[in-house]
């Protein structure tokens, strides 16, 4: 029995597991996993309507430093997340690459593709109402977990950082520092407006990084297939002569 496992793990675990972890990395593999858990756990207790004390507190600790100041800036910062923005930076974005790298196209259009019908299903499978604890400066007709502008800046613009620190190495820290800051500006500003929980955009966060680790690693491994076949192309071509 231990030896068939072994076999097993050998022939179709190991290979597939030692692809993944030389993709991502260790660390990343780690906190995709531990990302996992966490969500897990997050899940369950929303499905169960278990309310956390630590989301009304934090957003009513929020409110009370709002500011008409902070009121136009949160407005406006959220409006990076919101679908108009989103599409038009998408559509920008995809046209730019389709005319210069096809292959990170396809994988672009799909990352934001699955990010849309990952908020949507998530949303329709836990429908959770959201917050209404103050009157607020903007209305959302939509269930509340997650936060699908958490979720989509963090596939959208994590995408983009990582498109541009690829082809810019000198400059990644900037597109990650930038992207990383716009990311959790959107986040914050949808706890301020009082239109999501903080568990919300906590999920969203975290659905959001798993996709983008995925679409990631698929780009990776398509980049990587095609060195092979082109060395593999010339390597014969070598041989014929």
């Amino acid at each position: 029995m231990i030896r068939k496992i072994s076999v097993y793990w050998l022939r179709h675990v190991h290979p597939r597991l030692a692809t993944l972890i030389a993709t991502i990395g260790t660390v990343g593999l780690a906190v995709c996993l531990l990302i996992i858990f966490g969500l897990g756990w997050l899940f369950e207790e929303v499905l169960e309507r278990e309310a956390f004390s630590f989301d009304t507190s934090f957003l009513l600790w929020l409110h009370g430093q709002a500011n008409p100041i902070l009121d136009r800036f949160m407005l406006t910062i959220t409006q990076f997340g919101n679908p108009r923005t989103v599409v038009f930076v998408v559509i920008v974005s995809l046209a730019i690459l389709w005319w210069r790298n096809r292959q990170e196209a396809k994988i672009f259009a799909l990352a934001c593709l699955g990010a849309v019908i990952l908020n949507t299903g998530l949303k329709l499978a836990f429908s959770k109402p959201r917050p209404h604890l103050w009157q607020q400066l903007i209305s959302e007709k939509s269930f509340s977990f997650p936060s699908g502008h958490a979720l989509g800046s963090l596939v959208l613009y994590g995408f983009l950082a990582y498109l541009l620190a690829t082809h810019y190495p000198k400059s990644a820290k900037i597109f990650y520092s930038l992207a990383a800051i716009a990311i959790a500006a959107i986040g914050l500003s949808r706890l301020y407006l009082g239109v999501h929980w903080p568990t919300d955009v906590i999920a969203g966060y975290g659905v959001g990084f798993l996709w983008l680790m995925l679409c990631i690693a698929m780009l990776k491994l398509q980049k990587a297939s095609d060195r092979s076949l082109r060395q593999h192309e010339r390597h014969r071509g070598r041989s014929y002569f």
